[in-house]
């Protein structure tokens, strides 16, 4: 069966507080019959409401799951229960059983599914390549009209001054998002919107608009002479406008620690970020899956566990985003975080990513022996020696986090990873000296 994950790996894979609370008190071996494990697959038959139990299985390498309840959350609490139970009490969930055969039509179909999508990913070129060209030269002229259209609005609004945009209301930027989701740019779309949304963000919104108008300038121009531009910069500017991205590096096959987990959504579609570190390559890879609105994406990897498998970069840029080209499956080994810096290394590497990319929000980086302290201005990661220190960003979002990073820090220097970008730095995982295997989700 391989590596049992512990109680907190479960619990990150969990959408919420309330997921996570059911779960919990699901994960005893009270209402569960007929569990088991093995090769890869959990399963078991969980007392519920209804007359008929909630027929529950997990493949631990993705991990995927299905239940028979009619929960809409993925995870649901059964799942979570399951794994805490498998994760807990070897005795309750048995290893080296056969699975039942519900257990097993589901597994076997997700396994017939899996291989013929890496059937059809691996094909080659589509079956008409002058059709296929076609289709991308149209594209392409959509974007370009966009583009032109979005520069033309630009030009207006600087020409009328900025202080006009605060009187507009949001309207006429949706209009213009429109016009270019229908130019088939959601990267322009998406930055359109963005836009739309600066006037009404607090003191200070004239700054923040014109330097936003001027990123977003500069990615029209950069699409309209991309057919000039170095290789990899213009891979980059075709996914910064939207055009679909695909894997064109060469493939790692690596131990990646899990570091990091957390979904982003905007009310259309749910984004999951997942960050992992190669310990061999020494590469931060980015995982990331989508889903609906209201639905979380299928991909989930506990935090702080240590995955084996191939990943394959992205063109681009960076190269920090990857697709697996298999399940990843957990391994047992030693959680080793990736090597960190002090704050000013991880401006400079901030610094050279966005040499590379302009549009960069953040980089990932390691910052070690930092201090979090409180400033006049908020909460920062300070170097132990006090020369230079980054401002903490997120908001809500990151204050229970931060109420474990101090808990972990007690005032001494720890080890953080996060996103550090124009704004400031996002936590998203720390190591004590104490315990330098043990990760600790901060997000």
């Amino acid at each position: 069966m391989g590596v049992r994950w512990t109680a907190e790996q479960v619990l990150a894979l969990a959408p919420d507080d309330a997921s996570r609370r059911a779960g919990s008190g699901l994960g005893a071996a009270g209402p569960w019959s007929g569990a088991g494990c093995g090769e890869g697959v959990v399963w078991g038959q969980c007392e519920g409401s209804g007359r008929t139990p909630y027929r529950t299985v997990v493949e631990t390498a993705g991990p995927a799951y299905s239940c028979t309840c009619p929960s809409r959350k993925a995870p649901c609490k059964h799942v979570l229960g399951l794994l805490l139970l498998w994760a807990a009490d070897g005795a309750a969930v048995p290893d080296g059983a056969e699975p039942p055969d519900w257990a097993a039509r589901w597994l076997a179909g997700r396994r017939a599914g899996a291989a013929g999508a890496a059937r059809k990913a691996a094909g080659g070129p589509p079956a008409d390549p002058e059709a296929a060209r076609r289709r991308a030269e149209r594209r392409a002229a959509r974007v370009t009209a966009g583009a032109e259209e979005l520069e033309r609005r630009l030009t207006d609004l600087v020409r009328g001054g900025l202080a006009a945009a605060g009187q507009q209301g949001y309207g006429l930027w949706e209009e213009t998002a429109a016009r270019m989701v229908d130019a088939q740019a959601p990267g322009l779309a998406g930055r359109v919107r963005e836009l739309g949304a600066i006037p009404g963000s607090g003191p200070g919104w004239p700054v923040r608009l014109l330097e936003e108008c001027a990123l977003t300038h500069l990615l029209d121009r950069a699409w309209l002479a991309a057919d000039r531009l170095p290789a990899p910069l213009a891979a980059t500017v075709r996914t910064r406008v939207g055009l679909p991205a695909a894997p064109g590096g060469t493939a790692v096959r690596d131990r990646w620690l899990v570091l990091a987990q957390y979904d982003t959504g905007d009310g259309r579609l749910t984004t999951r970020r997942l960050w992992l570190y190669g310990a061999e390559s020494g590469r931060t890879a980015l995982l990331l899956s989508f889903g609906a609105a209201g639905r979380a994406p299928a991909l989930a990897l506990p935090v702080g566990a240590v995955v084996d498998g191939e990943l394959t970069p992205h063109a681009g840029s960076g190269q920090l985003r990857a697709e697996p080209g298999e399940p990843l499956l957990p391994v047992a080994g030693p959680a080793v975080p990736p090597p960190g810096g002090p704050v000013g290394a991880a401006l400079d590497a901030y610094g050279r990513a966005l040499r590379e990319d302009p549009w960069l929000d953040s980089w990932p980086v390691t910052l070690a022996g930092v201090v979090p302290a409180r400033a006049e201005y908020g909460w920062q990661l300070a170097d132990a020696d006090g020369r230079e220190a980054l401002p903490l960003t997120g908001g809500d979002r990151t204050r229970p986090g931060l109420w474990r990073l101090l808990a972990l820090s007690g005032g001494a220097p720890v080890t953080v990873f996060g996103e550090c970008g124009h704004r400031g730095f996002t936590p998203l995982a720390a190591w004590s000296p104490d315990a330098p295997s043990e990760t600790v989700p901060l997000l």
